[in-house]
């Protein structure tokens, strides 16, 4: 081997050294430099330090080898020349576990190509790929894989699928066509490359690419195997093709293919799939197979059907499949528990939900707010306030935490039976647990304290409200104006209604009926009459409620022309207006003389 003759190279001190075959991982590093002559026995074995780094010596007393340990430090690659072609690839491994030389090893990599009857080896290409991927060197990598064509030389299988992984992580999607173009001429090596390509799209969430990536297997006739059809089931499941799932799992099982390494995971895609498509029972005799055959049921397949066959209320396959996975402890899945309690409240069995809560318990699964609200609302909806109560004391001594969305349907519920101070404590003990912007629990609080006339009490609470910079809505508005307009403070409430239009809040039905409402209350009918105006323009519906009102506010004000406008409307929208609002709409027009009005009021309302 021929050595340069710089002056940076310098004696150290000899020992003796055994030439082995050394294995190098992808992700080690070395600090110790190796290359080795073969051309004489009699030929000291050179071993090799980069500047600044320890060098353990090696012994092996069954050797008389003498070993040279040099002293380097690396500037270019002029210093010193390569060793013979032989014993290239080992120089430049040497070179390549040291990170003080790596960017050194590449160009000797480069002055190697140029050497004849030179040919990469596996071990160096794992090496140098590990370099360049670590120093984002992408259009090295792409240099690379020409190499691999030129020499015909591929590196470990194993590498090949790193590097594929490594370049979708880094989003270099047109580097790693480029390999798969490579790589494709290898059988063995091409299918790791294009599962590995396909499972990192679908980490990505880029199946369509998938696709393509499997279509370009099918077209250059490379083997699919298990994990083949794992990643493109999944692929197709993703974008909601579950016919095409179906088929795909057919045509495997067609193949009699290894099924071990991925079957839970491919008979996992094909249930949800089957479910997805409403194919409930199909998926139910997959998974009766499944166990047949011994493969394990992990607990996404029972989640699957358990919410499968609850969305279609099949309650004898539910129970029978929550029983099979309780026993086996794979019941995990918060949703699967949500699930069950909505099938329950909708079947009306109420008191199986508590049941669900006690199974939660028992396995130390969190009862969440989201469950906890869905007991008591439908509890509410199908047996009343009263009951939904009762059923949220019980689930507070079983130990279930009530969440923001519970403790607003319960201040709900509270103050719909009149049980105000009941609502009162539990909106303290929600602020208290940090809940503070809940806006429904606001609304209740503040329309509880309309109907009690505590106009105060809802202004400071509005304000707190503002303060923890949680907005009030439209409800609120309403509940504030109603407050102000039964007390006729006409100068509050056009301040709220200035301020709900400055919000940009849209004033709902309610909004309109509420104003004007107070405004007839104080006889400012003038301003009622602008305000439906404004209700009518914004396409509002004229309802039982509008309608009273406004019926009276024209007879008083003699606008007979508004008034018939008004009755037109009601009929044309399909409203119904009671026997004391027609009759009071006839006088105000036999009044105004317009006796033929009145009748045809008369014969359109006897038509209602």
């Amino acid at each position: 081997m021929a050595i340069s003759s710089s002056p940076d190279w310098s004696l150290a001190s000899t020992d003796y050294y055994t030439s082995k075959t050394r294995k190098f991982g992808l992700f080690s590093s070395s600090k110790t430099l190796h290359f080795v002559s073969f051309q004489s026995s009699n030929l000291p074995l050179f071993h090799i330090n980069s500047s600044g780094c320890p060098s353990p010596i090696l012994e092996d007393a069954s050797t008389n080898v003498p070993i040279t340990k040099l002293g380097l430090k690396f500037h270019d690659s002029q210093q010193f020349s390569l060793p013979d072609v032989d014993n290239i690839n080992m120089f430049l491994c040497g070179l390549l576990q040291d990170t003080q030389s790596e960017e050194l090893a590449y160009d000797y990599y480069e002055k190697a190509k140029q050497r004849p009857g030179f040919i990469p080896e596996k071990p160096m290409l794992k090496l140098l790929i590990r370099y360049l991927v670590q120093s984002k060197k992408w259009d090295l990598i792409v240099s690379l894989s020409e190499d691999f064509k030129h020499y015909h030389v591929l590196p470990y299988s194993y590498t090949c699928s790193r590097l594929i992984n490594s370049s979708i992580r880094a989003r270099k999607l047109k580097v790693l066509e480029t390999l798969l173009e490579v790589f494709k001429s290898e059988k063995e090596v091409a299918v790791i490359a294009f599962n590995s390509a396909m499972a990192g799209y679908n980490k990505l969430h880029m199946f369509r690419s998938t696709i393509a990536v499997y279509e370009t297997m099918k077209f250059n006739g490379i083997f699919q195997d298990s994990e083949s059809y794992c990643h493109i089931m999944e692929a197709y499941q993703q974008i909601g093709d579950m016919d095409k799932v179906s088929s795909l799992f057919d045509e495997f099982e067609s193949k009699k293919l290894n099924l071990t390494p991925v079957a839970h995971r491919i008979y996992s895609i094909l249930c949800e799939s089957l479910g997805k498509s409403d194919r409930a029972n199909e998926a139910l005799e997959y998974f009766r197979d499944m166990t047949k055959k011994g493969i394990f049921v992990s607990s996404s397949v029972y989640s699957s059907l358990i919410r499968l066959f609850a969305s279609i209320h099949d309650l004898t396959v539910v129970e029978e499949l929550f029983k099979e996975a309780k026993e086996r402890r794979m019941v995990r899945d918060p949703e699967v528990f949500l699930k069950l309690v909505l099938m329950y409240i909708e079947e009306g069995l109420l008191e199986k939900t508590s049941e669900i809560v006690r199974v939660m318990k028992d396995a130390n699964i969190k009862v969440s707010d989201c469950i906890f609200c869905t007991i008591v609302n439908g509890f509410s909806k199908r047996r009343g306030f009263q009951s939904a109560i009762v059923v949220y004391e019980e689930l507070i001594l079983q130990g279930c935490k009530p969440g923001q969305v519970t403790y607003a349907s319960i201040i709900n519920a509270y103050n719909r039976i009149g049980l105000n101070s009941k609502a009162e404590m539990e909106f303290s003990e929600m602020q208290q647990k940090g809940y503070e912007k809940c806006v429904v629990a606001y609304s209740s609080m503040i329309a509880m304290y309309g109907k009690e006339g505590r106009i105060r009490d809802a202004m400071k609470l509005v304000a707190k409200m503002k303060q923890k910079r949680c907005q009030p809505n439209v409800w609120i508005y309403n509940s504030l104006m109603d407050m102000h307009g039964r007390v006729k403070n006409l100068r509050q409430l056009e301040k709220l209604w200035k301020e709900m239009k400055r919000r940009k809040l849209a004033p709902d039905k309610v909004s309109y009926t509420t104003i004007i409402s107070a405004y007839n209350r104080a006889r400012e009918y003038e301003m009622c009459v602008k305000f439906y105006q404004e209700f009518r323009l914004n396409a509002g519906l004229i309802d039982k409620a509008m309608a009273g009102i406004m019926v009276g506010v024209f007879s008083k004000t003699s606008r007979i022309d508004e008034l018939v406008k008004l009755v037109q409307d009601i009929k044309a929208e399909g409203s119904q207006i009671d026997g004391r609002l027609c009759h009071s709409a006839m006088n105000a027009l036999r009044d105004g003389g317009l006796e033929k009005q009145a009748k045809w009021l008369q014969k359109n309302f006897d038509a209602m």
